[in-house]
């Protein structure tokens, strides 16, 4: 399964299409089930290359690959995987959320 099947790009802007928007919408989310690390799509090539913001050792905006985030494997095989019923969110409703429930 891809982490991000044709069904789930088609509503997620290309790269750089919301960078004067100053709260754009967060369209998807992936997730480990074996550690807190979690990404929040905002932007998409098309291809492989994500923007969106990364919950890991930090809190932050940045560039990630799918293919990349594809590749790793947790205990017993583990993969990452999309969370299929988030619902777009504004990037600060999403933060304000992390924010409350400790995260």
């Amino acid at each position: 399964m891809s982490l991000l099947p044709p069904s789930a790009r088609i509503d997620i802007p290309k790269l750089y299409e919301t960078e004067s928007q100053p709260d754009p919408l967060v369209r998807a989310k992936l997730f480990t089930t074996w550690t807190h690390w979690t990404w929040y799509i905002i932007e998409f090539d098309g291809d492989d290359l994500c923007f969106g913001l990364v919950d890991g050792y930090e809190r932050e905006l940045g560039y990630f690959s799918l293919g990349e985030l594809a590749s790793i494997r947790g205990p017993g095989g583990l993969k990452i995987e999309r969370e299929e019923s988030f619902m777009p969110l504004s990037q600060s409703q999403l933060q304000s959320n992390l924010r409350s429930s400790g995260h």
